[in-house]
């Protein structure tokens, strides 16, 4: 008489949402070789879709839209094994993920999918009792993911290791898009060597502010690597109902902020129909 199968381990799911930097100012250049950055981030109600199969062999796999995009380090593949080496005792497992929004498009995809796989992995091992620095471990992975790992919109400072609730709550309508155009494999350094910052010499503190009247540091910058960001920042601030536009990080992804989701949508719409090759939709920050 066959002897009945262990019933598998059903699979965890997580979204990893995409990361808008509603403000960035680049404050100069620390000696260490980052930039001081000042920044609030809000993260949107879309991203990729990961999965944990616990206790299968560790692994990463990736389909979607954007799978084939992705070259190189895979952010997720070290987020599993940096968990490995920090808590050998962990239950690991397959990751799947299902790639929903462009690669290296300022939308902090791969920092988000790393984020996701140390929240699955930290779901996963709730009971153990000897837990990671998962900030730690976030940082370590790159500058985006502890903001990412918290998944809220928040005031994000130094490299992106400190991070501040806001003193008041955000909830966004907005356009995402992105112009589908080829990224310079080092697009990140390129932009931040056009903007040339200055040494940093102090940390000053203007406090939070109002989002709307921030501005990204970064915008002249990537437009003059990327020169397609000015046309599209411009035709952003042109829909109806744009109550202003913003590229997000490096780019090129660009953004624009609605008085409600409708109005947003709306205008998703019209851009999809006038700009068929560019990768567009509607959501909301929080």
């Amino acid at each position: 008489m066959a002897q009945p199968q262990p019933k598998a381990t059903p699979a965890l799911e997580e979204l990893a949402q995409a990361k808008v930097n509603l403000t960035l100012e680049v404050l100069g250049r620390r000696p260490d070789g980052y930039h001081e950055l000042d920044s609030i981030v809000a993260f949107a109600d879309f991203g990729d879709r990961l999965w944990l199969y616990p206790g299968e062999p560790p692994r990463v796999g990736v389909t979607g839209p954007f799978a084939r995009e992705i070259t190189g380090d895979n952010l997720a593949a070290r987020a599993l094994a940096l968990t490995a080496e920090a808590a050998p005792h962990f239950t690991l497992g397959r990751i799947e993920i299902d790639k929903r929004f462009p690669v290296a498009a300022g939308l902090g995809g791969g920092s988000a999918d790393a984020a996701a796989v140390l929240r699955l992995l930290a779901r996963a091992n709730a009971d153990e009792p000897i837990q990671p620095d998962w900030q730690t471990l976030a940082l370590t992975l790159g500058s985006d993911v502890p903001a990412a790992f918290a998944s809220c919109s928040c005031r994000m400072q130094g490299r992106g290791e400190r991070l501040s609730p806001l003193p008041y709550a955000i909830d966004v309508p907005a356009v995402l898009v992105n112009p589908s155009i080829p990224v310079p494999p080092n697009k990140t350094a390129r932009v931040f060597s056009e903007l040339s910052a200055p040494p940093l010499t102090s940390v000053p503190d203007h406090g939070v502010g109002h989002f709307a009247s921030g501005r990204n540091d970064l915008e002249s910058a990537a437009s003059a690597v990327m020169p397609e960001i000015a046309q599209l920042l411009a035709r952003l601030r042109a829909c109806n109902g744009a109550r202003w536009a913003r590229l997000s990080g490096a780019g090129p992804t660009a953004f624009a902020v609605f008085d409600s989701r409708a109005q947003a949508e709306q205008a998703a719409s019209k851009l999809s129909r006038d700009q068929s090759a560019w990768w567009v939709t509607a959501v909301t920050l929080s």
